[in-house]
């Protein structure tokens, strides 16, 4: 079960989409990697709902994900963990920063930090406008980052490094409305999962180096990171729920499956019939080296 010490095994994975909408083909291209990469080595996939933001939350998502995951053939290790339901160990791990005094309350609007905050890796560089402001009602809270450069390896990449004090500057932990944010909510939920690896698309590449950060603060272990190449559209963006990406057809699993292992750098054998013949390939047939290689890094090395 999750979150029991003692009990994982070397590698433990995850999937975790945001109930906003069905899922497209970029979300199975993220699924079919994270799920492959812990099926080949012998380890567990877990599913979780990334639910915390209820503005963002679609009415029958949730069970039309987890209805096309099993359309698709995956199968996960226990039960589904629901992050609309982990509040209280949130904001826990939020008092435990504030103790520390590792985090600080914010007035300031979206439009005010756009107008004096220069462009970072990942959207506006927080300038530190409210540094000196302690957390309470009202307010933001942020986490204060410090001057390292923070650094690791990911398992396709190779060395990547972000200094988030000048490309990223203090994020936001819970906002003004007291929704916690995805930052806080995937290091709080990877450490009670025992998460081992984290294998994402690469949209999420500058969310990491903040998520390093907070592991660090809380005393927590880092997974091993490997980032996929995302799925772009046709003018270059990437696909989601967005930008109106096509559903999953779930009476048809099996050409979708095909085009994403193709994504991923597979080579399909052309009479696979069924998707538990795709899968009984599949998981043996799984190489990282064969990945594609990832463009557009940002500059960061």
């Amino acid at each position: 079960m999750p979150g029991l010490p003692g009990r994982s095994p070397v590698y433990r994975g995850r999937f975790a989409p945001t109930p906003s909408g069905p899922l497209h083909f970029g979300s199975l291209v993220a699924a079919l990697g994270s799920c492959l990469d812990a099926r080949s080595r012998g380890g567990q996939w877990l599913v979780r709902m990334e639910d915390v933001d209820p503005p963002r939350v679609v009415a029958g998502a949730a069970d039309a994900i987890l209805a096309s995951l099993e359309a698709f053939g995956f199968a996960w290790d226990g039960p589904v963990l629901w992050q609309g339901r982990r509040g209280a160990a949130y904001g826990e791990t939020l008092d435990r920063l504030a103790r520390a005094g590792l985090i600080y309350g914010c007035a300031c609007s979206r439009k005010r930090i756009a107008e004096t905050a220069v462009t970072g890796v990942d959207g506006p560089v927080y300038p530190g406008t409210c540094r000196g402001r302690p957390p309470g009602p009202g307010l933001a809270s942020r986490f204060r980052v410090g001057v390292e450069r923070v650094a690791f390896r990911d398992a396709l990449l190779g060395r990547v490094a972000c200094d988030l004090a000048t490309e990223c500057g203090d994020f936001v932990l819970q906002r003004v409305d007291g929704v916690y944010t995805y930052q806080l909510a995937v290091v709080v939920d990877d450490a009670f999962q025992d998460i081992s690896h984290v294998v994402r698309g690469a949209d999420l590449l500058a969310s990491t180096p903040r998520q390093i950060a907070l592991q660090r603060a809380l005393g927590l272990a880092t997974p091993e990171y490997l980032h996929l190449p995302v799925v772009l559209d046709r003018a270059g963006d990437k696909l989601s729920k967005q930008t109106r990406a096509a559903p999953l057809e779930d009476h048809r699993p099996l050409p979708a499956l095909l085009g994403a292992a193709r994504f991923l750098g597979m080579a399909p054998p052309g009479d696979l019939a069924s998707v538990a013949e795709f899968w009984g390939w599949a998981v043996s047939a799984w190489r990282r080296e064969t990945l594609p290689p990832l463009r557009g890094r940002g500059g960061w090395a």
